[in-house]
């Protein structure tokens, strides 16, 4: 038996060089990764802020809807310009459509509930701006109970941390009453 020896010169470098494809396949799927892991990330985060702005919104909707049955009653009024939120008012006009997803509104209730720390620079835990709707008279209809009632219909929007972050939600709402008088009669 004869045993061969290679000399250094016969050497190619294979190892060599499928080392270091194997190299570059890993460091690519590395990059992958971690690319991949940077938009979990942010899609969490716009997740996270829709939702801050959609609770936002129905928090303001449901004050709305409080202050209907709790607030006072009188009479509407062709809203124009934003009012304060101890104020309060029920339009005449109704929001259109097409105005609802243009925020904000030229005419809005701003309503603040506790423990919402509203600024408009961008910090952990607040908001961009005050939660705010807007009450439109619908007219005179009748309950699910068959009971004579007030329609309206309340839109209202919620921001997150940024002004990009908005979420709208409508409903429609019946105060029921005794008698149906006429709302806006002189």
């Amino acid at each position: 038996m004869s045993c061969q020896r290679h000399s250094p010169s016969s050497e190619r470098g294979l190892v060599l060089v499928s080392s270091l494809l194997l190299l570059v396949v890993v460091t690519i799927l590395a990059i992958g990764l971690f690319r991949s892991f940077g938009m979990d990330e942010k899609i969490a985060g716009n997740t996270r802020e829709k939702q801050r702005a959609l609770q936002a919104a129905m928090s303001a909707e449901q004050y709305a809807e409080w202050w209907l049955l709790n607030g006072t009653l009188n009479g509407t009024t062709t809203c124009t310009g934003t009012v304060l939120a101890s104020v309060g008012q029920i339009c005449t006009n109704v929001l259109s459509n097409a105005n609802v997803p243009l925020v904000p509104w030229s005419a809005q209730v701003t309503y603040t509930p506790p423990n919402m720390t509203v600024t408009q620079t961008s910090a952990a835990g607040t908001y961009y701006t005050s939660p705010a709707y807007y009450i439109s008279y619908l007219g005179v209809g009748t309950a699910a109970n068959g009971s004579p009632g007030f329609v309206y219909q309340i839109d209202a929007v919620g921001y997150g941390g940024s002004p990009s972050t908005a979420a709208v939600v409508e409903s429609t709402f019946i105060v029921q009453t005794t008698s149906t008088t006429c709302r806006d009669c002189p």
